[in-house]
């Protein structure tokens, strides 16, 4: 047995090690996606079913903009 850790040993050592910062990474934008889909959802035009149910107090109100991502509107 003692053969035997004495060869295992600088393989075990040389063995690739589990990359925990790459996982995070996943597992940190899957929470953040999820969150900004739920928001999304909450906000949009309820499904079939879905709109007599009330919004949760966790998810914030997102008004709709008249001419989103254009700035102020141009007067006549």
């Amino acid at each position: 047995m003692d053969l035997l850790m004495q060869v295992a040993a600088p393989a075990i050592d040389a063995a690739p090690h589990f990359p925990f910062a790459f996982t995070l990474v996943y597992v940190v934008g899957f929470i953040a996606a999820v969150t900004i889909g739920s928001i999304a959802w909450y906000n949009s035009k309820r499904p079939a079913g879905w709109e007599s149910k009330e919004r949760p107090d966790f998810v914030p109100k997102v008004d709709k903009e008249e001419t989103p991502g254009l700035g102020e509107p141009k007067s006549k």
